[in-house]
């Protein structure tokens, strides 16, 4: 679907999710102009999951063979116990998920995905990146969103639009003018991130598959990226971080992650330690979204972390993003008639995205309870993994199409 241009699109925000929004703006024939408050574009952390129903969306974009050159795609997924290292349940990927839900599940580094994107982007001349901007505000019109930012030369700039998308994360500006409902909120838990080069660890902590350890207070993600050769590993562990939590990308300590796993099994400690050095963050969030009017008010749409933070315990981060992305596409393709009133159609696409990301929302905070689950209620979810294994792993109402 590539439209003729005709309205004009704002988007702040180079990450992920901006950039999905402008190739799918552009493809509905919008004219793009992007913000990025950065001098460069860069995308920090490490890998990123994303499941058939994301792969669908970047497929039918054209992005296949993009994707298929930097992804990996695990064959299963395994859930173990960090405790005793004992195989709890098993979903299996790869075929069976291309069979069930029309596309593969796929890891990726997050840097790899965001410039498969950012090089698609670049391939439409309706869209103009604009690097470091930092932008300042906006004022609403009858007919158009007027957008003001400051250059690196200290300047001030302003553009119209015919709508504005701030896909500007977590601690968005756009979404605190927006809805003005103050910063997200800490939830008492720390993520370690670490990537590691595969042919660099003994055999035996190789792997090619999706494993989740879960153990009392914490669990610990690992899957292989860029075509295998890598290991991503994710530690998310109860505890508090010290500074301003918006600097959410600090240099850990590998003793203080080892000892919030003392009395894990060998092989997850061997792993850890194998590992040349980590990421800390603190995880933020936000309750699960109420209504469509915190996707979208007026000439102004709220995309991704912006609108609803995702936390990690169901890998949809990005994912959601990409299909928010998508449906404002399809929201801004009818928009080609002149006539069409824009304010309808971002209401619309609220609409249609906002239970959804509200039901991900509370699905993935509710994941968190669980995978660090103690005393009965991890007995519980061991038991019923065991005995039910796929048929709890698997998520139709998420990977199917929508």
């Amino acid at each position: 679907m590539n439209l003729p241009t005709s309205r004009q699109t704002l988007i702040v925000g180079g990450g992920i999710g901006g950039l999905a929004a402008a190739l799918a703006c552009s493809r509905a024939g919008s004219r793009v102009a992007l913000f990025e408050r950065t001098p460069v574009f860069a995308e920090v952390g490490a890998g990123v999951q994303l499941g058939p129903n994301v792969m669908r969306l970047l497929h039918g974009w054209g992005l296949q063979a993009a994707m298929a050159r930097v992804a990996a795609f695990p064959e299963r997924l395994q859930v173990r116990s960090a405790v005793s290292g004992t195989e709890l349940g098993v979903l299996r990927l790869g075929d069976t998920a291309v069979a069930r839900y029309g596309a593969p599940y796929a890891t990726v580094h997050r840097a790899d995905l965001h410039g498969v994107l950012l090089a698609a982007v670049q391939e439409h001349p309706s869209v103009q990146l604009h690097l470091n901007q930092a932008v300042q505000s906006f004022q609403q019109q009858a007919d158009q969103v007027r957008l003001q930012w400051v250059n690196g030369q200290g300047a001030l700039s302003d553009m119209s639009g015919d709508v504005l998308v701030g896909a500007d994360g977590l601690w968005s500006q756009v979404r605190q003018q927006l809805l003005g409902d103050g910063a997200p909120v800490a939830t008492g838990h720390l993520a370690y991130r670490g990537l590691v080069q595969q042919s660099t660890l003994p055999v035996h902590l190789r792997s090619q598959q999706v494993t989740a350890w879960l153990g009392p207070r914490l669990h610990v993600v690992q899957y292989p990226v860029r075509g295998g050769e890598w290991l991503n590993v994710v530690a998310i562990v109860h505890g508090q971080m010290n500074g301003p939590a918006e600097n959410w990308d600090h240099s850990a300590n590998a003793a203080d992650l080892a000892a919030h796993l003392a009395g894990t099994c060998a092989t997850l400690q061997d792993l850890v330690q194998a590992m040349p050095d980590w990421r800390l963050w603190a995880l933020n969030f936000r309750a699960p979204m109420r209504n469509a009017l915190e996707q979208a008010r007026g000439r102004v749409a709220l995309l991704g972390d912006a609108a609803h933070p995702m936390l990690p315990y169901l890998a949809q981060g990005a994912g959601m993003a990409v299909e928010d992305a998508h449906e404002l596409g399809l929201a801004l393709a009818q928009a080609a008639d002149q006539r069409r009133d824009m304010t309808a159609l971002l209401a619309r696409f609220a609409v249609k995205r906002w239970q959804r990301n509200a039901r991900v929302q509370a699905r993935a905070m509710r994941n968190g309870q669980i995978f660090h689950a103690t005393g009965w209620l991890r007995w519980g979810r061991d038991a019923s993994l065991k005995i039910l294994g796929e048929r709890l792993l698997d998520m139709p109402w998420l990977y199917a199409k929508v």
